[in-house]
């Protein structure tokens, strides 16, 4: 008697722990986010012959010395005299042409 008692006792617990045993699998819900890629827009080319010295700074690859070099350097007629800077090569020169003008 006390065997059926403890018997029936395991398989009414069995029963109330059965979904925390072996739980359903449940739907998931997946959200993927797309990457959001902010490009800003290109900045308004720098005259060389008007610029300041921070605004040469804010050129992408120009530092202080390169910034008074070109200040030194004016006036320019075209892009490509910045050649004649000291420091200046033409992989520079290709870097900073869109950002630019005489």
């Amino acid at each position: 008697m006390v065997g059926l008692y403890l018997l029936a006792v395991s398989i009414v617990s069995l029963f109330s722990l059965w979904p925390k045993v072996f739980p359903h699998p449940a739907p998931v819900r997946v959200e993927a986010l797309g990457k959001v890629a902010f490009t800003p827009p290109p900045p308004e080319p720098v005259s060389l012959n008007h610029a300041s010295y921070e605004e040469l700074l804010a050129l992408p690859g120009v530092g202080p010395a390169l910034a008074q070099r070109i200040l030194e350097g004016r006036p320019y007629r075209e892009v490509e005299d910045l050649l004649r800077v000291k420091g200046i090569g033409p992989k520079t020169l290709e870097r900073l042409r869109p950002y630019v003008r005489p």
